[in-house]
């Protein structure tokens, strides 16, 4: 294990990974600077990097041996630690993605509702409880703070389309929730779940562990790549992609759900440059910038 100058530690696995751990706490600044010194390292170009994979207080870098050596890239990793220890001058050039979410929906109540043996509380539902341990007044209130608000990607999760995401607020009106006490052995294909800080989608049914509180609408993992917006990537969210949850009542969630079996569903979707100085002066006026690009999208 190798300290670099701003206290991160840097070791290596084997002759394929590199790994820097950066914060044993996960927070919105230090994901920003992580994805800050993910990008740079990206756009570096280095001869032999296979992968580089942002997470919420480390990355790591999949090399190919034969192209370069891990111990090359601690040189380039000081400095980009050292340029980026300050991320006030940070841009992210990225993309704001609107996902339309019923919330209380009835599929992932009715999940939640079989697992109350695994929960913290076996008289509400997760929607109801996320709602009470945050400090709001009504299920519509919490909804109303969970979509008003855009999230970013800064984390890929462990199935292909997973990915997770923190609120781009301030500490004080970030959303909490625990995990499930024993995760759950089913969760519907294409939940919206929040656990710790992190929200994030589904994308296939399966266990999990996250308060369960809404549906997608649409994928956010097509294999098949019939829908537009897959034609690329069958993996719709990347690190450092801004998304933008729209609540939807059921009939505007069966009207989507039909385009997207028809194969013709079109994402609501904008370029946009996140300026971290404009975010952490003013961070809820920068979010109302950046939903202005997606509304003239």
């Amino acid at each position: 294990m190798i300290d670099l100058p701003d206290g991160s530690r840097l070791s290596f696995g084997g002759e394929e990974f590199v790994f820097v751990e950066l914060t044993e706490h996960m927070s919105l600044s230090g994901a920003l600077r992580i994805q800050a010194i993910t990008d740079a390292l990206t756009e570096l170009g280095v001869d032999g990097i296979v992968d580089v994979c942002p997470s919420n207080a480390s990355y790591m870098v999949r090399i190919d041996p034969d192209r370069c050596d891990p111990r090359s890239l601690h040189e380039p990793l000081v400095d980009l630690h050292r340029r980026f220890a300050d991320t006030t001058d940070v841009v992210l050039s990225t993309e704001i993605l609107e996902v339309p979410i019923f919330y209380d929906d009835p599929w992932t109540t009715e999940t939640a509702m079989r697992f109350r043996d695994r929960h913290q509380s076996s008289g509400e539902n997760d929607l109801e409880y996320i709602t009470r341990v945050n400090g709001f007044g009504s299920i519509d209130e919490f909804i109303t703070a969970h979509c008003g608000n855009p999230f970013i990607v800064t984390f890929m999760c462990f199935v292909p389309g997973n990915a997770e995401s923190m609120q781009l607020v301030p500490d004080a009106m970030q959303i909490q929730a625990p995990k499930y006490v024993r995760p759950r052995t089913d969760t519907p294909e294409r939940a919206l779940g929040h656990g710790g800080a992190f929200a994030t989608i589904y994308p296939a049914r399966g266990a999990g562990g996250y308060q369960l509180i809404g549906r997608a609408a649409t994928p956010v993992f097509d294999l098949s790549r019939r829908l537009p917006d897959f034609a690329d990537d069958p993996v719709l969210a990347k690190a450092g992609m801004i998304v933008k949850y729209r609540r939807i009542d059921h009939d505007e969630y069966d009207a989507i759900r039909d385009e997207v079996d028809g194969g013709t569903y079109r994402y609501r979707r904008a370029p946009v440059e996140f300026a971290l100085a404009e975010f952490f002066a003013d961070p809820l006026s920068h979010n109302a910038s950046l939903l202005t690009e997606l509304a003239h999208a």
